[in-house]
């Protein structure tokens, strides 16, 4: 009586043992989240202010449109564009961000005066970074890295580098590309689109 009661007792546990396994085995897997791509593991300060910007922190998993900016440039008004381009993607995890440099001999030393222009000017909401080169043996991380995958390096104030959401894909456009209804907004709807297709909201 005693070996049958030892005997049940014994097979319940493995049951119950098994039963934990199974149930363990079909739990869901948990999301596998990727790296942020290698392009973005950059700092850089903001524009008139001592906060630095994480754009891994802050830029992963967007799509990206780097900008490098001057304010006394034929190419200055693009700013409203831009803005215009902003607005119309950011909640479809577009940012543009800009960098205002002096390679060119037309940005303004002050920041308060870079800021004045973008901000005041052509009320620009998207973010500037503090002026930096952004070509030859100076250009900061970033642009080095984006010259690297596109193969071109900035040639004139607003150049524009288009960045996928997983960093492996980076276009270039010249200055005289125009933010709106243009290749450049084609591409951003495509990788919109792209993002789409794995679960991201489609373009109106």
């Amino acid at each position: 009586m005693q070996t049958s009661l030892l005997s049940r007792s014994l097979a319940l546990s493995l049951l119950s043992l098994s039963l934990l396994t199974l149930s363990l085995l079909t739990l869901p897997a948990a999301p596998v989240f990727a790296a942020c791509p290698p392009i973005l593991d950059f700092e850089s300060r903001k524009l008139r202010s001592q906060d630095t910007v994480d754009f891994c922190e802050a830029f992963e998993g967007k799509i990206l449109l780097v900008v490098n900016t001057a304010s006394r440039c034929g190419f200055t008004p693009q700013f409203k564009e831009l803005e215009a381009l902003n607005q119309k993607y950011r909640d479809r995890d577009l940012v543009i961000v800009g960098f205002p440099s002096n390679d060119f001999r037309q940005e303004f030393s002050d920041e308060e005066k870079v800021a004045e222009v973008c901000y005041v000017n052509y009320g620009v909401s998207f973010p500037m970074m503090a002026e930096s080169s952004v070509r030859g043996d100076n250009a900061n991380t970033l642009y080095q890295r984006l010259i690297k995958a596109s193969g071109d390096q900035p040639s004139w104030n607003f150049n524009k580098y288009l960045v996928s959401a997983d960093g492996a894909k980076v276009l270039h456009y010249g200055s005289s590309a125009q933010p709106l209804g243009s290749d450049l907004e084609a591409n951003v709807i495509e990788m919109i689109g792209q993002r789409s297709s794995l679960g991201a909201d489609s373009v109106n």
